[in-house]
């Protein structure tokens, strides 16, 4: 499935609720799916600057593609990274670098979020494009932080 197919997936998901009190227990739900990151991964390293509740992402990267753990202290913020996660992860890093996240404004998300969770919404976004821009210009392509 491509990025933008994702994307329309998560659209048409989100458009089945009018109220914005089902789509949080949506991002909730989504948030209990995410895979559980490797504890030594929860370290100062890996925590995203900008979000007001704690998020550790980690990247890894096999020469190809970037598979994305993530964890959350806040169950909404849990939702957000694992959206994201779900659109980018086991992608190359071209394919990141250039995605055109249409989904965010599309379902609502950064209208309907805290000013403080949209920029960490933002600086989730701008991480994981950070860390994809890292491994394409490297082109070394080892986990960082391994």
């Amino acid at each position: 499935m491509t990025i933008n197919e994702v994307q329309d997936k998560i659209i048409e998901e989100f458009a089945l609720f009018d109220d914005w009190m089902d789509k949080y227990n949506l991002l909730i739900d989504l948030g209990k799916e995410l895979p559980v990151i490797d504890p030594k991964y929860k370290v100062k390293d890996f925590l995203i600057e900008g979000c007001q509740s704690k998020v550790w992402l980690h990247p890894d990267f096999d020469g190809n593609i970037i598979n994305f753990t993530a964890d959350s202290d806040a169950i909404i913020t849990r939702g957000i990274v694992a959206l994201l996660i779900k659109v980018l992860s086991g992608r190359s890093p071209e394919e990141i670098i250039s995605a055109d996240l249409y989904f965010i404004e599309k379902i609502g998300l950064r209208q309907n979020l805290s000013p403080t969770r949209s920029n960490g919404l933002l600086s989730m976004v701008r991480q994981m494009k950070l860390y994809s821009m890292a491994y394409n210009a490297k082109g070394k392509y080892n986990s960082i932080g391994k």
